[in-house]
């Protein structure tokens, strides 16, 4: 007999495989543990599925459908699409069902939706899972049904879809239907009128329609993406005749639409847009204005080309920052956009005259501005809607002007500005306005606040949205400047890009090509050539350069006899493949040959600036060489008289301000409710890399037993102790953990580090530079502080760079004027992005501000502002630093090299006069 399938061990299976964020992790927890306990069927008992889960999740009311149907209530950008895959692969795998019906509200998410639940496809939902990976799902759409897909494998699906020819019955069936084809009835022109749906006709292969043969189906599961768009009369009789055993609505506004909207009565999991902010899964949105901004002194329609001049001011602002990020990281480029919400057509078609005249910048825009809408009182039709998709992929398009507010099924990720035209700071605020610009480009926050951030400019509604934001469900919580002072956080003119790269190839007489230039650029930083000819030569034995090093143990074997001739080989064999076909036919009039000792000169340039140029900064991986072990002491819970947490009240009172009279409103527990008050707090504990929940259960819920009972001491009802634990037990888990903490011991760990490359040629730098101004020389004082982050200096005579940018002036930019002055120091440089690696705390990276090499040593030098110097971040980055340079000394040795130190250095102790070796002997690790 077969073993029975563990639901929790295949949840968490797929957890990993897909990574799952928290809020799609909790959701599918939520399934497993209500179906762990419910069986799917087609005549369920509805009342005792109700009373079940109203017992687990109290938001729970009353199911909307027929049929057993839970709603899950997801933010926009969290990932609802992963989430349904998630959900199918384990009612699959666990033998729950094998047939599925996706539902999406209109073309755009239904052609979405079958690309995501195609193998091959880039963002296919199942990649990772191996039982889907031999026997991938056969995929039945609104526009192949009718084929017998599915429903005759044995012929009409070749293997190469289904994944098992011969036995077709045992495969995932996913059915993908936009909601109107099950409506829709296709009367063909010259054909008989026909009242009944087209998917409801008899199908003369199966004998019965398709809907009839869906709905006789024993398994049937019914997905609905942006459920709240199925409420409507006809839409939600047509998913009740397919009598499903279970129906799974996933939406980020949890509500029914219409005039008098209700918010749903199944709801067992809300994860609100406020707080997918916090975790970090969307972009930031802030509120701009210009600084000191009086907008009442304007009139309507000069309030409106100065929010859409300096929409464009941040809009070419994100975009050097953004292709900055791009080059340094080595990411793709992304292209911003702009929206313009208008509040009609007709004010959209005036905007669009008005961007596209010589008043707007000179015309600038008039070939880069689309305007999408339809009629006031309908919604976006779907040919619209695929317009407004391409932009994400169309780099023509800087401007959308849109009408009506935004619907599902817009999921693009390269919208960074949105100005809003004659609206109300609660139109502005709501989920539909910013919710579409808010998915991340690149998945994550990168850290880089420009690309992680949307922009609402809003200066007529500035003060209005700041206040709102003073409250914590607040979308906007973040605020920025526009304008030409120092600062302001986005200029009103379109950044200079400054590329600072340790080695350049020039043309004598026609410059770099850069935005900025200045004979600081030349000779020291430059190979100069005398043509076009001669640089193509000079940039393939830079590109060989390259590739040499990754064999090498040091820059100088660089110029060794035999790794020259080397790179001599390399760039000959380039420039022969690069060479006319036709040059090698025979009668044809050969190409002129290089001149071979021009060909080594030009290598033997290049090799030489590039050693001069470069620190030999090895490649090193560091491993641990055991398991990490955390032991936990049993002990008893000090201190509890300190927590005196009250009840939450579950009432709010409301000021109206167009008449000053009061209301108040009232509302059920929110969250997902525990059968044991003790999981509230174990599931926080449990949570933590450090705890070994099978290991430590006992210890877990015998500390949050000592919690409740200290709660049950003071609060005079269990009621008010559910309260408490409910809405307190983030809090009351810290404190449990504080004490864990102290009790908890970590096994020494040793560490191996591996040398995988001597060296790396040094990466350029890509910097922004303010609208016409110039690199300054880095002796020039720095008057303002505060703006020294938007300079950029030049005039070095042993840095490895160019330019450089400093993030402060008592730390970084002075300690660069010591290494110039400090005749020991050979070169230094500030890494570019990507060119040191570190690893610290969990395999973050730490990328060090100076690496320095002197006669005696090299050096990685940190300066820090010394009230940061103690700070446990700074310690962690201190201690994988100095680890590095043990590892990378003992490379050293082996080949007798100069040894390697780090150096943390407080800025007040940074001042002129002071010596690098002076630095070393007082802070170097020892």
């Amino acid at each position: 007999m077969a073993e029975p399938i563990n639901g929790r061990k295949v949840a968490n299976q797929i957890t990993a495989r897909l990574s799952l964020r928290k809020p799609q992790r909790e959701s599918l927890d939520i399934l497993v543990e209500l179906l762990d306990q419910l069986a799917l069927e087609k005549e369920p008992d509805m009342s005792y599925w109700l009373q079940l889960i109203r017992s687990h999740y109290p938001t729970m009311r009353a199911f909307e459908r027929a049929f057993p149907s839970l709603c899950f209530a997801l933010a926009t950008g969290v990932g609802k699409t992963r989430l349904m895959g998630a959900m199918i692969a384990w009612l699959f795998i666990t033998g729950r069902s094998r047939h599925f019906l996706i539902l999406a509200p209109n073309l755009t998410i239904y052609e979405k939706l079958k690309k995501d639940f195609t193998l091959g496809d880039p963002k296919y939902v199942f990649a990772g899972i191996p039982e889907m990976a031999g026997s991938p799902p056969v995929v039945i759409t609104g526009d192949d049904y009718e084929d017998g897909r599915g429903v005759r494998l044995d012929y009409a699906v070749p293997a190469t879809v289904t994944g098992d020819l011969f036995n077709g019955d045992a495969n995932l069936h996913i059915n993908i239907f936009n909601i109107a084809k099950i409506s829709a009835r296709d009367n063909k022109k010259g054909a008989a009128k026909s009242s009944v749906a087209k998917v409801r006709r008899l199908q003369e292969y199966l004998g019965e329609s398709y809907f009839q043969y869906l709905a006789n189906l024993p398994d049937l599961v019914v997905l609905m993406d942006e459920a709240h768009r199925y409420y409507a009369d006809a839409g939600a009789r047509a998913i009740d005749d397919l009598k499903p055993v279970l129906g799974l609505e996933l939406t980020a506004t949890p509500k029914t639409t219409g005039a008098k909207p209700r918010p749903f009565g199944n709801v067992v999991y809300h994860y609100p847009l406020s707080q997918a902010l916090k975790d970090g899964y969307v972009k930031i949105p802030a509120v701009g204005t210009r600084r000191d901004f009086q907008h009442g002194q304007y009139s309507p329609a000069e309030l409106e080309a100065i929010k859409l001049e300096d929409g464009i001011h941040h809009h070419e602002f994100v975009k050097v920052e953004l292709e900055n990020y791009a080059r340094n990281q080595g990411a793709r480029v992304v292209k911003p956009f702009m929206l313009v919400v208008a509040q009609d057509t007709s004010h959209a078609s005036e905007i669009r005259r008005y961007i596209q005249s010589d008043d707007f910048f000179g015309g600038r825009y008039k070939e880069r501005v689309i305007e999408v809408h339809s009629n006031l009182s309908g919604e976006e039709s779907d040919d619209s809607m695929q317009r407004l998709l391409a932009v994400e992929h169309d780099e023509t398009t800087e401007i959308v002007i849109h009408v009506n507010k935004l619907k599902e099924g817009w999921d693009v990720t390269n919208l960074y500005t949105i100005v809003p035209l004659r609206a109300s700071a609660s139109e502005i605020l709501t989920e539909q306005t910013i919710g579409r610009g808010l998915r991340l480009p690149y998945g994550k926050r990168t850290g880089v606040v420009a690309v992680d951030r949307l922009c609402i400019v809003a200066h007529d509604r500035f003060q209005e949205i700041v206040d709102r934001a003073n409250q914590d469900d607040s979308l906007i919580h973040e605020r920025i400047y526009i304008g030409s002072d120092a600062e302001s956080d986005v200029p009103n003119a379109k950044p200079q890009q400054v590329e600072s790269a340790s080695v350049g190839i020039v043309v004598a007489g026609t410059g770099n090509g850069s935005p900025v230039e200045t004979a600081e650029v030349q000779g020291r930083y430059q190979v100069m050539v005398k043509s076009e000819q001669e640089a193509t030569i000079a940039g393939i034995a830079l590109a060989a350069v390259h590739e040499e090093a990754r064999t090498l143990a040091t820059s100088g074997q660089l110029e060794e006899v035999d790794t020259q001739q080397r790179l001599v080989a390399r760039v000959h064999k380039v420039l022969e493949a690069q060479m006319p076909a036709q040059a090698q036919l025979e009668g044809m009039e050969p190409q002129t040959a290089h001149d071979p000792l021009a060909v080594e000169e030009l290598v033997r340039q290049v090799t030489a600036r590039v050693v001069a140029l470069t620190i030999d900064v090895p490649r090193i991986a560091v491993l641990p060489t055991r398991e990490v072990n955390y032991q936990f002491e049993d002990f008893d819970l000090q201190g509890l008289d300190k927590i005196r947490f009250e009840p939450v009240s579950q009432e709010m009172h409301l000021h109206h301000l167009e008449n000053n009279q009061s209301a108040s409103i009232h509302w059920n527990q929110q969250g997902g409710r525990e059968i044991r008050q003790e999981n509230y707090l174990v599931r926080h504990l449990f949570a933590r890399d450090e705890v070994d929940y099978d290991r430590y259960a006992g210890l877990l819920y015998t500390l949050a037993g000592q919690m409740l009972q200290h709660l049950r001491s003071y609060l005079p009802t269990p009621e008010a102790v559910d309260n408490v634990v409910l809405n307190w037990q983030k809090q009351l888990s810290d404190f449990i953990w504080a004490q864990m903490r102290e009790h908890l011991t970590v096994t020494p760990t040793d560490y191996q580090g591996h040398v995988t490359q001597g060296f790396d040629v040094l990466k350029p730098a890509v910097y922004s530079l303010p609208a016409g101004e110039k690199p300054r020389c880095f002796r020039t004082p720095v008057t303002d502080k505060r703006a020294v982050r938007q300079m950029v200096f030049e005039g070095f005579q042993r840095c490895c760079y160019p330019y450089q940018k400093f993030d402060s002036v008592d730390g970084e930019w002075r300690l660069a004027q010591l290494l110039e002055d400090d005749s020991q120091v050979i070169k230094w440089m500030k890494p570019a992005p990507g060119q040191f690696r570190i690893e610290y705390l969990n395999g973050q990276n730490y990328e060090p501000d100076f690496v320095v090499e002197t006669q005696s040593g090299y050096l990685i030098i940190e300066p820090k502002q010394a009230d940061k110097v103690s700070l446990a971040e700074t310690q962690a980055k201190a201690r994988a630093a100095e680890r590095w340079c043990g590892f990378a000394n003992q490379h050293a040795r082996s080949y007798g090299y100069k040894q390697w130190s780090y150096l943390l250095v407080p800025d007040d102790q940074i001042v002129l006069g002071t010596s690098i070796a002076g630095l070393k002997a007082r802070f170097a690790s020892s």
